[in-house]
């Protein structure tokens, strides 16, 4: 699986990271059913020009190396590094392989060689560029991936870009581009001093360390068209076929009904949402709760974020982390009979994986680990009998559960992803519970209020059932 990362010249947005959570839910189901998934996620820092990606702007990197008066490299590692963190925040697990751009010139310099002695590609004044028009009418492939028609393309107009009079067609693009004397990131080729075009790292790195032809080539739907569709049509020029086998895109993030926007006030950064410091929000909420809302909309489908939608979000995660820690308390106390109970339950966990293996659909499998959460509580309860189900569906049902929750939706508890150590938190509170029921045993009614009363300060929950006293953040 190669995953299209992010050009590092800015903190990474709610939107990137959106996607890579998303990604990261693949990723992790697909070896939680037992395969073997290389996955490569590159790091864009070259190439990536601002205005997009024909030469009328300026590389995004080396622009704010010049502004902020650093080397490109310097900017590179700091938004690198803060990339790296969010991902750590959201429990993203990082790639197998995470391949830079800049670290595989020479191999872009060799496709953009074998494209122009293919002839789909011809030189101008240093610069090379891909020959949409001969590429579309020999191969029929361009555009396939994107519905764009390249007669619309060529009827676009295009005069305000620079060196657009270097083009045979408007929807040309450049695979190697000649450095302007001030520009800070270049290198010796044999058409110019110069850099290489954003589509040709993808082509090169992917197929570098997947071949020819690999399983799944994602990223944001945005990138769909001109990066995907022009990486393919690289590809194919080459290798007279496409680099993937299925094209995976994330839809984009809206808040409060439309499209993030920084000019209009209409955005919100990571860390704003974990902090609470922004009018879009009435609260801070833990990496976890975004994750979790984040799961509640198939990754091809708009998830609009809006403030009680987070504030339902929350209380979501914590009922099932809540479920979760009641059923792995529950011990069968027989073998017990595949009642009713039991095939509901079996039928259940069954539908849960269907939903997954249906296009990685994580809300319709949410809300099939939900419909099993009155089953715990019940057996815990009394309103089920463990007569009811065979200890081992409860086994499986514990085991779907801790599955689902940690390994393949990759939630934390909150007081882990918090950073403290779970298993002292739990010992303190159950150290707390001991001490409010022997003021209780006691009538030490005071006491145990004070007890209560603080906890309730603290946002903390207690409840008492049949089995004891339970804890939860409320």
């Amino acid at each position: 699986m190669y995953v299209c990362g992010p050009t590092v010249y800015s903190d990474v947005h709610l939107g990137n990271c959106r996607t890579f959570v998303s990604f990261d839910v693949i990723y992790r189901y697909l070896m939680c059913l037992g395969y073997k998934v290389r996955y490569v996620r590159n790091i864009t820092d070259v190439g990536h020009l601002e205005g997009d990606v024909d030469i009328g702007g300026e590389d995004k990197i080396a622009k704010k190396a010049r502004m902020e008066e650093l080397e490109p490299m310097e900017i590179v590692q700091r938004y690198m590094n803060g990339f790296q963190k969010m991902m750590h925040a959201f429990n993203v697990l990082p790639p197998n392989i995470e391949p830079r751009a800049t670290g595989h010139v020479p191999e872009q310099i060799e496709l953009v060689q074998a494209i122009l002695d293919k002839g789909f590609a011809y030189e101008k004044n240093g610069s090379v560029y891909f020959d949409t028009l001969k590429f579309a009418k020999e191969s029929g492939a361009y555009g396939q991936l994107s519905g764009r028609k390249l007669e619309d393309l060529l009827a676009e107009s295009r005069d305000d870009l620079k060196h657009q009079d270097e083009k045979k067609n408007s929807s040309d693009f450049a695979i190697w581009i000649k450095a302007d004397p001030q520009h800070i990131m270049r290198w010796k080729s044999p058409w110019s001093e110069g850099f290489p075009g954003w589509h040709l790292e993808c082509s090169v790195m992917s197929t570098k360390y997947l071949g020819e032809t690999f399983d799944i080539h994602g990223g944001g739907n945005d990138l769909k068209f001109p990066h995907h569709e022009n990486e393919m049509a690289q590809n194919h020029s080459v290798c007279s076929h496409g680099p993937c086998n299925y094209w995976i895109h994330g839809n984009m993030l809206l808040m409060n009904g439309r499209k993030m926007s920084k000019s209009d006030g209409n955005t919100i950064s990571p860390q704003q949402l974990f902090t609470g410091d922004s009018p879009h929000v009435s609260k801070g909420y833990s990496p976890m709760v975004v994750r979790f809302f984040m799961l509640q909309s198939h990754y091809r489908s708009t998830l609009d974020l809006a403030d009680d939608a987070m504030q339902a979000a929350e209380k979501g995660y914590r009922r099932l982390l809540e479920a979760n820690k009641v059923l792995q308390a529950l011990h069968h106390p027989g073998p017990g009979n595949a009642g009713e109970l039991d095939k509901e339950i079996n039928r259940l966990i069954g539908q849960v994986y269907a939903e997954m293996d249906d296009d990685f659909n994580t809300p319709k499998a949410l809300a099939r680990l939900f419909e099993l959460v009155p089953k715990a509580n019940g057996l815990k309860d009394g309103k089920f009998s463990f007569d009811e189900l065979t200890a081992e569906t409860l086994k499986r049902l514990q085991q779907t559960f801790k599955d689902f929750i940690f390994e393949i939706f990759g939630f934390l508890e909150e007081a882990l992803a918090a950073g403290a150590d779970n298993g002292v938190l739990d010992g303190l509170m159950n150290l707390i519970i001991d001490l409010r029921q022997a003021a209780r045993s006691q009538k030490d009614w005071a006491a145990s209020d004070r007890i209560r009363d603080t906890l309730k300060e603290l946002n903390i929950q207690l409840k008492d059932g049949k089995e004891g006293t339970s804890w939860r953040k409320v």
